[in-house]
Order: structure tokens, then sequence, then C-alpha cells
């Protein structure tokens, strides 16, 4: 069933009612809400959608929240059934709703310049490169996330409350404000961009006064909260979250982190023990992405960490979208590779960019 294709033939979808952050532009997932009477219903669209991309010669990669993957599954099982084709690989990422919209469209976004293999590597790969979780009032109704039974009993007291995590990893503490900043399990490389939503703005006192001064973002943007944002932390009392790098090689660092193997049986590269798009074994080597190339700067004020001006008009500390990662799998050559990023601030923080990190011509910012 698999044939070669252009390596830079990808489609990402986003299988569930989850809207677009705006982060990275018109350069957004296609959304499929699954909204309807039942499961024919509900796939319909997403099933016609990946006909269309499919005889057209591209791969869809339809990424879905994993704590809501019945229908999803469904459809997708629909799709490659009715094409008789291992050109659509879904993939569950159990991610909170701001943070899986947001890794849907970076998808989108790194689509065009890597192979399908890779953008189904990145499903993994990206959320380790994020802070995002929630200010809960109570934990007494999350299910997705591990917590305690102390920490179920602790909802009960009038002046408690809890920092859920869902990456880098999966944990729930007790907020104490004064240790914020000491037990961020992470903090992503500076300059750091912050987003957050909540459903019920006069809730936001605790978050405002202690969470953004433990980031230090350059930037901070409220958005509209996520329909399905009440559904997986089990309460209406939240305030959601996501710190991202806005360094300008965050994004290809991320792709370059990657150690992919061929696929034995459509050639993919993939860094999963079984590929996302045929289910074949990885067979080859393991290899690491060392370059990349430069993308042009998509239309719009903003790209995919692309910050808004201060007051005054300048623009904050080096925001701006990682370009594009060159993967080995390429054939034009890459750019000579650059310098460091920044010191890190005090206290636990991602990776440094080590070595030979991918890195552009020239540091682009999407502000103007």
């Amino acid at each position: 069933m698999s044939r070669a294709l252009p390596r830079s033939a990808t489609t990402v979808a986003l299988l569930a009612d989850i809207p677009s952050t705006g982060h990275v532009g018109e350069a957004g997932a296609r959304r499929f809400a699954m909204r309807g009477e039942g499961i024919g219903e509900r796939s319909a669209a997403f099933v016609a959608f990946a006909r269309e991309e499919t005889s057209a010669g591209r791969k869809v990669v339809a990424l879905y929240p994993a704590w809501r993957s019945s229908d999803a599954e469904r459809a997708v099982n629909f799709a490659r059934g009715a094409m008789r084709t291992d050109h659509i690989a879904g993939i569950g990422v159990d991610l909170s709703p701001l943070a899986l919209s947001l890794v849907a469209d970076q998808l989108a976004y790194l689509a065009p310049y890597l192979p399908p293999g890779m953008v189904a590597a990145l499903c993994d790969e990206l959320p380790r490169h994020l802070l995002a979780g929630a200010w809960l009032r109570t934990v007494s109704g999350l299910s997705t996330i591990p917590t305690s039974i102390r920490q179920h009993v602790g909802s009960y007291a009038p002046t408690v409350s809890f920092l859920a995590y869902c990456a880098p990893t999966r944990q729930v503490e007790r907020m104490r404000p004064a240790d914020v900043a000491a037990t961020l399990p992470f903090r992503p490389v500076q300059p750091v961009q912050l987003l957050c939503s909540t459903p019920d703005p006069g809730i936001t006192g605790v978050f405002d006064d202690h969470l953004p001064q433990a980031i230090q973002p350059v930037a901070t943007r409220t958005l509209p909260p996520q329909p399905l944002g009440s559904a997986y932390w089990g309460t209406t009392k939240y305030v959601e979250f996501v710190a991202l790098s806005a360094h300008p090689q965050a994004l290809a660092y991320a792709a370059g982190s990657i150690r992919a193997s061929t696929c034995s049986w459509c050639g993919e590269p993939v860094s999963a023990r079984y590929c996302p798009f045929c289910s074949a074994k990885s067979a080859r080597a393991s290899t690491r992405p060392s370059a990349q190339r430069t993308a042009p700067r998509p239309a719009g004020g903003h790209g995919p960490h692309g910050a808004p001006r201060p007051p005054g008009g300048a623009p904050p500390s080096a925001p701006g979208p990682a370009p594009p990662p060159h993967t080995g799998w390429e054939r034009a050559p890459g750019p000579a590779l650059g310098h460091q990023p920044p010191p890190p601030a005090d206290g636990p923080e991602g990776p440094p960019f080590p070595g030979p990190a991918p890195h552009p011509e020239t540091p682009r910012t999407y502000s103007r």
C-alpha cells in the first residue's frame, strides 16, 4: 500500500473540539470537532478530508486527546479502511486542551519542512519542551493526572489550591506561594512566553500573583477558555497555562533532538518501535538530524513564537519562531551552525542547546 512521497507532503489534523491558540498565525492544524448524532456523522468530515489529502499524494498525521480517544480512533480507522491506505496515522497525545492545541499548530508549521515520519515523531518530542498545566482550586474531580488521597482531602480546605502539570511530566503539587519558583518541574529556555486561559476570570488572583513571577515570561497572552478544559481538569475553577521558549532555535532544537530509524516497510523515519503509518518495525540504525534550513516569514504579525510588542513599540528580547529544521533526509545543505542560547536562569530548566544545535542564517522575530 505504501509508495514513495515527497518528504514535505504532510497534513496535520486535530480530531477534537480544541480551537487554535492562533500562536503560529495561519499555519495551523486542520480541526474536526467530532460533533454529530452518531459515529458516522461525527467522522464524516474527517474521512472526506483524508480522502482528499491522500488522493493529492499527502500523508495525514491525525492527533487526538488520549483521554478522549474513542471517536477519533474510529474515525481514523474508517478513513484507513475506506481508502485502503496506510498514509493516515492516528496519534493520541496525553496533554491538556491548551497544550495540545499549541503542539498541533507547531506541528502544522513544521510539516512542510519535514518528512511525515518526523512530524509524527514530534508529537512525543514537542511536549518535552513545554511547561504546561493549570492552577486548580480543587483536584476532587481530576482523573487525567494521578492524584493522592491526601490531595483529594486537601481540596476541602478553603485556602488550599494546587498546581497540576501535564508536560513535560504529569504531576500534582499543593501550591505554596513561597515555593512556586523552586518547585517548577521544568523551565523552558529563556526568553519564555506564557499562554493562559480560564472560564472564570474572577479566580485568577492567586495565579496572577505567583506563577508568572516564577516563570518570568517576556510576554503573556490570555486566550478564550478551551471547550474541553473543564472535562480535562475536572472543575471550572482552573487557570490553564502553557509556557514555551521563544528562542529562535526552540523548534529546530526539538526536531534535532529526535533519534529516528527507518521503517522497514514504508521507509519513513520513525522514533517509535512501530511505524505510526504502516505499523511495521523500524529496522535501520538510529540517526540524529544535525542541520536545518530557514523558512520564509509567514504572513501576519506573529509567528509560532511571535510575541506582541510591549508598550512603547520596542520588541521583546529575541522572541521569535524557530525556523523549520533541516533533517538528515533533505538534500539541501544546511547553513553554518552558530551560537548558544542565553544562559539559563536559576532553578530547574530545560536542557541547553548543546554543541552543533541547528541554527538559522539570521535569527528571526515575528514582532514588527
